[in-house]
C-alpha cells in the first residue's frame, strides 16, 4: 500500500512538473491589439513603428539560441508579410525591451542578428494593415538547437526553413491590427 501511495505521488509530481514547464511567450505591453506604438510610421500611419516588449519561460534542455518573427498573416499578398525575424539570440537572454527591433538603438544581446523583412530592411517593420477586416500578427519566438550559420541578408523564408529544422519548441502570440475606416461625411 504504501509502494502504491509512492508511486501516486510520484505521479503527480511528475505531470504538475510537466505542464508547468511549457515554453511559453508573454508582453508586458501587449494586450489582443498593436497600439500606435507598433504601427509602422509609412504607407498612411503615423505610429512609432516600436517593437513590443517580449519575454519567454520555460525552455527546453539544450536550447543554443531563440529565434523571435512577426508575421501577418493576413497580409495581401498570398503569401503573408514578415514584419520582424530575429535570429541567433543568445539562450542566455529570455527577454527583448521594448524598442530592441530598431537597428540604429543597439538593444539586441550580442550575436542576434535582425535579418531583412519583406520591407527589404533589417529589423522591425511596424503593423500597416490595408483598410478592411483586422489582421493577425503572430509573433513566435524558437528555442533552436544550434546558431544559425545564416547573415542578415538572409530571406525570411529561408531562415523559416532553417528553423523548420533546428527548432525545439516555439510559443506564440496573434496580436490583431486594423486601419481605422475612413468616415464618410454626410
Amino acid at each position: 500500500m504504501r509502494k502504491l501511495g509512492i508511486m501516486a505521488v510520484t505521479m503527480l509530481l511528475t505531470v504538475t512538473n510537466v505542464f508547468a514547464q511549457t515554453f511559453t511567450l508573454k508582453s508586458n505591453e501587449l494586450g489582443g491589439q498593436f497600439t500606435n506604438k507598433h504601427y509602422l510610421n509609412g504607407m498612411g500611419y503615423t505610429g512609432e513603428n516600436q517593437s513590443p516588449q517580449l519575454y519567454w519561460e520555460n525552455a527546453p534542455g539544450g536550447t543554443k539560441s531563440f529565434a523571435i518573427t512577426m508575421y501577418d498573416l493576413d497580409a495581401p499578398t498570398g503569401s503573408g508579410f514578415w514584419h520582424w525575424v530575429v535570429f541567433n539570440i543568445p539562450a542566455d537572454i529570455n527577454e527583448l525591451q521594448s524598442g530592441a527591433g530598431d537597428v540604429n538603438k543597439d538593444l539586441m544581446p550580442a550575436g542576434a542578428i535582425q535579418s531583412n523583412t519583406d520591407m527589404g530592411v533589417p529589423g522591425y517593420a511596424g503593423a500597416a494593415p490595408p483598410e478592411g477586416a483586422p489582421h493577425r500578427y503572430l509573433i513566435t519566438v524558437y528555442a533552436v538547437d544550434k546558431i544559425l550559420d545564416l547573415d542578415q541578408k538572409t530571406t525570411p523564408a529561408y531562415i523559416g526553413f532553417n528553423l523548420y529544422f533546428s527548432t525545439l519548441a516555439k510559443a506564440s502570440l496573434v496580436i490583431y491590427g486594423q486601419k481605422p475606416s475612413l468616415r464618410l461625411q454626410q
